[in-house]
């Protein structure tokens, strides 16, 4: 089986492309290398990759890529709201429109597996889960288009949305702006972290589990396809103030405040339910206390001015 990863290069593509390989898949993958990331070179070795350097919007390219392959996994994406926020056309290019370039030259025997977000929810009242059932209520551009995009994706059929929590954790193109990366490595760094609107709530998944979910889909396709399932850790609905309390038992000196005043133009703020891709037999492998671990150890590494998208 081909499968073409597109954003292959991205934090959740570098750890994907090495695994799909692994499984003996064969994958195309594409990205434009934006970043100008390697996080591929380790894979350079292998007979079953191909890479191409491109833009998903190129629909010359698209078209001439998308017949050699069964499934399509369309990571490349502007992720995030202060992204989407800072470029709004760009955004709906990649988020939206590169999206319908994809389903209109696709086949309908080839399978989607598109990555869309618990972002799509905003805002869930205390008390209450969010299911796949819960209506949307986006509160920023990002939302909003994977709303829309994710609306099309399923409409086209022979297809699976994956709604991911929060994501965490290590990755070959590392990423410091992700909310539980952000704080642990202020923690270890500046010892001391300023919190807006800290009682705001996030559902939260480790990046190696987006991929086990990824992996999931491919071995079960014919049994989940044309639904959407939230893909996050059951349990762990955590506020900032709380997360801050999980990172703190790891470093001991860290010193978290909230701001009387001041807000965070993230507005998102839920308590998700992941029941029903766990009804699949699908169970994450990571905690955020093992993830909080792992970045610890990743920040005698990293330089952060090298892993922002925000």
């Amino acid at each position: 089986m081909k499968v073409l990863v597109t954003g292959a290069a991205g934090y959740v593509g570098s750890l994907l492309t090495p695994r799909l390989l692994e499984k003996g898949y064969e994958v195309i993958a594409l990205d434009n290398f934006m970043y100008r990331q390697t996080s591929l070179l380790d894979c350079c070795y292998h007979k079953k990759l191909t890479i191409i350097r491109g833009d998903v919007r190129n629909k010359v390219l698209m078209k001439s890529w998308i017949k050699e392959v069964d499934v399509i996994i369309p990571l490349a994406c502007l992720v995030g709201a202060p992204l989407c926020s800072k470029k709004p056309e760009e955004a709906k290019e990649i988020n939206l429109d590169a999206i319908k370039l994809l389903l209109d030259l696709r086949n309908s025997n080839q399978g989607i597996i598109f990555p869309s977000s618990e972002s799509i929810y905003g805002l869930i009242p205390s008390g209450e889960y969010g299911t796949e059932n819960s209506p949307a209520k986006p509160v920023s551009l990002y939302g909003t288009l994977k709303v829309q995009a994710e609306n099309m994706v399923l409409e086209s059929g022979n297809s699976i949305t994956l709604r991911f929590a929060t994501a965490f954790g290590v990755s070959p193109r590392m990423r410091l702006d992700l909310l539980v990366n952000d704080f642990t490595h202020r923690a270890v760094t500046d010892k001391f972290l300023v919190l807006f609107e800290a009682n705001f709530k996030r559902n939260f998944i480790h990046v190696r589990d987006m991929v086990k979910a990824f992996i999931h889909c491919l071995d079960n396709f014919d049994l989940m396809k044309n639904e959407p399932y939230n893909v996050g850790l059951n349990g762990v609905n955590l506020s900032k103030w709380e997360l801050c309390e999980e990172i703190k038992k790891q470093v001991p000196d860290f010193y978290f405040v909230e701001a009387p005043i001041g807000t965070d133009m993230d507005k998102r703020n839920y308590a998700i339910s992941n029941n029903k891709i766990e009804a699949t037999n699908f169970k994450p492998d990571h905690t955020l206390h093992t993830g909080i671990s792992e970045l610890i150890k990743s920040f005698q590494i990293l330089h952060a001015n090298q892993f922002r998208n925000d």
